[in-house]
């Protein structure tokens, strides 16, 4: 079978009118119709020939989401070119190290910055471009290779197993693994989530996460372009709130720290007024008992009234249409989703991993439990290995890991199972998610831990902005936390109140604080804002052993003095 994921844009050469997509240009927002993008697109593909690439070469960008980052892409899937997305955010040497492995013919980065910093890093760089070079830079720019007129954009047709693209995955620990997604792994994805009915045409999409990111580039990107609806490109994460009350999206992709932010600024509103605090939990309440389809008389009435007192201006710092968010790429605390689902915000938690193309599973809109990450999509079958290890088969399930045939058996076996490394319970038809094996304590003990809950209910108290536990081989839990209080006595009242529901055993013991935020920068976060735990704990490797041999210590002296 031939195909090619360009065809989605194919499809609407029909409608050269169209407009496909906005972004804000100069000073204003603009829309880019369809015409337009086939001219951009024929452009870079006669670029792409100018620079004598054939089909297989690999093209890596390391651009912002943007109407060039989807001409790039486009013009070379249409060719048979391999995309290498990158992070812009990500550090150069990891960002060079992932060109040089995926060996890519062309390279166009976002800015002369990370053009200066890549080459003080390499000395083996492919053909470099500069998508905004700085002015007088003398740098090889986009504009120069971009011809002035357009040839008619080309989209082969290609046999379904054609490489499409090779995505590094961000990685918590080690060198990153290039995961090789065909475009028939990628369709096959792309029309599971269509056969949800969970977006239409008339949509419309702000597109917040990098498209560097499969989440992204599946469900903001492929999957609205399959069916024309259209995507805005939010200017960066600082301008996220004002691009949603500007552009007033309809549907958002997003992860849980977004929500995880905006709950927490409605905290903040509420914090001075306990009668708006009690509304506000009403609201909450009643409208969750409303859409899960439990509610009595008194909620059925009371729920409107509140949602037009209460979560309607709320929601209008959404933009005021956002009538459903996915929410992915990290697990989702139940109490973010039951606040804005009462709300009356729909947010379907999914699950994926890039491996997938990336979706796996997600909630429905008429079957939402959020605690879970809802049934498989159709055509992707899952189930639970012995060891309650989730494993999903399907068409979107990957050709491999790039060069790495050795980790490529050790994921996926002999019958096409992917092994996701995730612990998980099938209950009715939906999964729900218990964690990581690489991240499950086992104290010395011997209890075993998901550290999971015990950091969503600690994240719950805004004094502890970030957290991460600590225990694994040891004989208590310590938990590290950035957080503005500096008394520990205080930290350890205020944690092990919220884990008095938790069994007695799962209890902190010591706080290591710090006042720095984990971030992308330091190196701490993923780009896609997932903990690095390896990182974080070698980053407090002296403090955390100081903990254990103070404790030890003192156990032995307690043990001389009684003997």
């Amino acid at each position: 079978m031939s195909v090619n994921i360009a065809d989605y844009f194919k499809a609407h050469l029909a409608t050269p009118d169209l407009a496909l997509y906005r972004q804000f240009s100069g000073d204003a927002w603009a829309d880019i119709s369809v015409a337009n993008l086939a001219r951009l697109i024929g452009r870079w593909q006669s670029a792409f020939a100018t620079l004598g690439l054939v089909e297989g070469d690999r093209v890596a960008l390391c651009v912002k989401n943007s109407l060039d980052w989807i001409a790039i892409d486009l013009a070379a899937l249409g060719l048979g070119l391999v995309v290498v997305p990158l992070y812009v955010d990500d550090n150069p040497e990891n960002v060079a190290w992932c060109v040089g492995n995926a060996e890519a013919r062309s390279l166009v980065v976002e800015s002369t910055r990370m053009a200066q910093a890549l080459i003080k890093c390499s000395a083996s760089l492919p053909a470099l471009h500069v998508l905004r070079p700085d002015a007088g830079d003398d740098l090889p720019s986009v504009a120069a290779l971009l011809p002035a007129s357009a040839r008619a954009p080309v989209f082969r047709a290609l046999p379904e197993t054609t490489l499409a693209t090779i995505c590094f995955t961000s990685g918590t620990s080690g060198r990153p693994k290039g995961v090789m997604l065909s475009h028939g792994n990628i369709i096959a994805n792309v029309d599971s989530c269509r056969e949800t009915h969970m977006a239409r045409s008339a949509d419309v999409f702000l597109s917040i996460l990098p498209l560097s990111h499969m989440f992204e580039r599946t469900g903001g990107y492929y999957f609205p372009l399959s069916m024309g609806a259209k995507v805005v490109f939010s200017r960066g994460v600082a301008q996220i709130a004002d691009d949603l009350v500007a552009q007033a999206p309809t549907i958002m992709f997003a992860v849980p720290r977004i929500f995880e932010k905006f709950l927490t600024r409605i905290d903040q509103t509420l914090s001075g007024s306990a009668p708006k605090r009690w509304l506000f939990a009403q609201c909450v309440a009643r409208g969750w008992r409303v859409e899960q389809g439990g509610a009595g008389p008194l909620d059925a009435l009371a729920t409107p009234l509140l949602r037009a007192l209460v979560a309607k201006p709320i929601l209008a710092r959404l933009g005021g249409r956002l009538r459903l968010t996915v929410v992915g790429g990290a697990a989702l605390d139940p109490v973010i989703a039951r606040t804005f689902i009462g709300l009356g915000l729909r947010m379907l938690q999914g699950y994926g991993m890039t491996e997938a193309s990336p979706v796996i599973s997600v909630n429905r809109e008429e079957n939402n439990d959020p605690e879970s990450v809802g049934p498989p999509l159709p055509g992707v079958e899952v189930k639970l290995a012995p060891t309650g290890e989730l494993l999903a088969r399907g068409g979107n399930v990957m050709r491999g890991y790039w060069r790495n045939p050795e980790v490529t058996q050790a994921s996926v076996d002999a019958e096409g199972w992917l092994h996701t490394g995730d612990i998980a319970e099938m209950r009715e038809g939906r999964i729900y998610i218990r964690g990581r094996i690489k991240d499950i304590l086992v104290m010395s003990n011997g209890e075993k831990l998901p550290p999971q809950d015990v950091e969503f209910a600690l994240a719950h108290d805004p004094v502890f902005e970030q957290v991460m536990l600590v225990g694994e081989g040891r004989p208590f839990l310590t938990l590290l936390t950035v957080t503005r209080e500096t008394d520990e006595k205080k930290l350890l009242d205020r944690a092990n109140e919220l884990l008095k529901n938790f069994p007695r055993w799962v209890r902190i013991r010591k706080v290591i604080a710090t006042r720095d935020p984990w971030s992308i920068d330091n190196g701490l976060l993923t780009p896609t804002l997932k903990l690095k735990r390896p990182l974080v704990l070698a980053r407090f490797k002296e403090a955390v052993d100081k903990v254990y041999a103070n404790e030890g210590a003192a156990a032995s002296d307690a043990g001389r003095a009684r003997g």
